[in-house]
């Protein structure tokens, strides 16, 4: 669990010359990543690659339809069962598993997404600031702080900073709000046309926040206190529908698959989320999705036997499914016929070799196999195309213990803890292994760089 915080106790960087009334891209993203690090110290991230490698890739199909001109996204996904997404500035985007209890497909999802993106696209963070010649990093800082009070203990609490922290403001401040909600709307609408997802998505994804908002009464969710919806913004929404000209979409298999995956980390028990599957193959259309759902649950309870007639009766309807066989993968690990599991990995690595899961699932493998070289290989691959990943280096850092490997320990947990804001512990772990390799020259050299980055790193983020 995570530790409750004050928004005092979040070491937010500076904005530099206030007075300036202007914020560069590049100050935008070096304060997204500072906000980032203190983000994830704070928050309980969800860790599963099947679902993170799905949202990076819808968000970069909608990204680069949009008026978005720096690409240089950052994706977290938060174990938290709330209805939220937000954005950060410099292109950090942030989705609540609870999303996609809400989203009931992936073109709602989009339509969260694609707005979120706009709010980035159209820097209404900086414009915001340039309307505000006083008390802009107050106020920021206060913004961002409220977001991590909010997952981090709470949304009642956090909002709160966030009410208190935009009373500062006057009712200009409130307008330009609204204004910049409508142009968010206007231009994920066009997003989502771009990226040929159905635009009627966010039209009926409003009428159901506003349903929703109805029946909760004063429990509103995150994303409706953070994006005020009103009936003019459904009405608008509607408007702007019926001048386009009608069009039919086909829904996305692959999004019901995901949404089955994060409903089963939020009940966090597989029994429960048994008994949901079971429930959805009777009312749902997406038997498919519920079967699959079903599966990996069995899977978690060592109900071999089930998962196993449920994994054959998938492969069976779609044999290529990239998700079905995964998770006979999964099977195969849990019954520990490693050698088997092995085997399908490679074999869809040869179609995928870029496969962020199946490389996370095959080193996943030679881990509870005991192939602890094998896995630290390919972990090492992933820390060098996936270096920004905190879970990555976290996995690296168990298995070069497990190899025997302990100065490559410190460096890979030093890397870890400065991705999540841990400057004190990181430098510790960079000593750690300077004492141990002090007979190697070569790679004192890289630690005493990594040293000096790291203050580097730290006095640009107080600089800021």
């Amino acid at each position: 669990m995570s530790t409750p915080i004050k928004s005092a106790d979040i070491k937010l960087p500076l904005l530099g010359d206030t007075s300036s009334g202007s914020i560069s891209q590049q100050k935008e993203y070096e304060l997204g990543r500072a906000w980032l690090k203190a983000y994830r110290s704070r928050i309980n991230e969800h860790h599963d690659p099947l679902l993170t490698d799905y949202l990076e890739q819808l968000i970069y199909r909608l990204a680069f339809r949009s008026q978005l001109q720096d690409h240089r996204l950052e994706l977290i996904v938060v174990d938290n069962p709330t209805l939220n997404a937000f954005a950060v500035p410099g292109g950090v985007i942030g989705v609540h598993t609870g999303l996609f209890l809400f989203a009931k497909s992936e073109a709602q999802l989009s339509s969260v997404l694609a707005h979120e993106i706009a709010h980035l696209s159209q820097r209404h963070f900086a414009r915001r600031l340039e309307s505000r010649k006083k008390n802009q990093v107050a106020n920021m800082a206060g913004l961002l702080a409220s977001l991590v009070l909010a997952a981090t203990i709470g949304s009642d609490a956090g909002m709160a900073g966030l009410t208190a922290t935009q009373a500062m403001g006057r009712n200009e401040s409130l307008r330009y709000s609204r204004q910049n909600e409508r142009e968010a709307d206007r231009l994920g609408l066009k997003t989502m046309l771009a990226a040929g997802i159905d635009p009627e998505a966010m039209s009926t994804m409003f009428e159901a926040m506003l349903k929703l908002t109805r029946y909760t009464g004063s429990q509103v969710p995150e994303f409706l206190r953070s994006h005020p919806l009103t009936e003019n913004r459904v009405t608008d929404a509607k408007n702007k529908l019926s001048q386009l000209p009608k069009k039919e979409y086909s829904d996305s298999f692959e999004f019901h698959l995901i949404r089955a995956r994060a409903i089963i980390a939020i009940n966090n028990n597989p029994s429960l989320s048994i008994d949901h599957f079971k429930n959805e193959l009777i009312l749902s259309k997406n038997s498919q999705a519920a079967l699959y759902g079903a599966s990996l649950a069995y899977i978690s309870l060592g109900k071999y036997s089930e998962a196993k007639d449920a994994i054959d009766q998938l492969l069976k309807a779609l044999p290529d499914q990239l998700h079905y066989k995964m998770a006979e993968i999964e099977l195969y690990r849990h019954q520990k016929k490693y050698d088997l599991a092995i085997e399908k990995t490679n074999q869809l690595l040869r179609y995928q070799p870029n496969s962020y899961p199946l490389r996370m699932s095959l080193a996943e493998t030679y881990l509870k196999s005991n192939h602890f070289l094998k896995s630290e290989t390919l972990l090492d691959s992933l820390a060098a195309t996936h270096s920004e990943n905190p879970e990555v280096w976290f996995l690296l850092a168990e298995i070069r213990g497990l190899a025997g490997n302990i100065p490559g320990v410190h460096m890979a947990r030093a890397q870890y803890f400065i991705l999540t804001g841990v400057f004190d512990q990181a430098r510790d772990q960079l000593s750690y292994a300077k004492k141990l390799l002090i007979h190697d020259y070569k790679k004192i050299l890289v630690i005493d760089q990594q040293l000096k980055n790291l203050n580097i790193l730290e006095e640009r983020i107080k600089a800021l």
